[in-house]
Order: structure tokens, then C-alpha cells, then sequence
């Protein structure tokens, strides 16, 4: 597997609507938590997965070359 950052900077949507949906409500309740428990952590968690969310485009599916939109599943190599 070789590390392509031409895949990374395309920005392509990539987060299919139930795993938008997931992200947002895990999201959430990270940061939810985090503001009764003080955790840096999982503050930058939760905002990671809110904004992949929000977006709809994940950095970390891009370099993997994952695809969760449906039908237009990536080929697995």
C-alpha cells in the first residue's frame, strides 16, 4: 500500500448519510462529555468527528481510499 497525497487534497465526498449520521451523534456526545469531564481528548475527538460530519469528506478515508456513499463503494486492492 503506498501513501498517495494527490488522494488526500481532492477533498471528494467520501462519508456515506449513516455514517454522517454516526459521526454526528458520537460527536456529540464526545463533546458532550468532555465538558463534565475536562478531557482535551476527547474535546478534539468529538470536534474531529462533527466537522468530518459536516462536511461529509474524511482525510483518513481519503488516504485509505474508502468510500462509504452508497453504490460508489472504492475498489479493495
Amino acid at each position: 500500500m503506498s501513501f498517495d497525497y494527490k488522494r488526500l487534497i481532492k477533498f471528494e465526498h467520501n462519508i456515506g448519510e449513516k455514517d454522517k449520521k454516526v459521526r454526528m451523534v458520537s460527536g456529540v456526545v464526545l463533546l458532550s462529555v468532555s465538558l463534565f469531564t475536562a478531557s482535551i481528548l476527547m474535546l478534539l475527538v468529538g470536534l474531529v468527528l462533527v466537522a468530518t460530519s459536516y462536511s461529509g469528506w474524511c482525510p483518513a478515508y481519503s488516504s485509505m481510499d474508502k468510500n462509504t456513499l452508497g453504490n460508489n463503494t472504492a475498489s479493495e486492492s
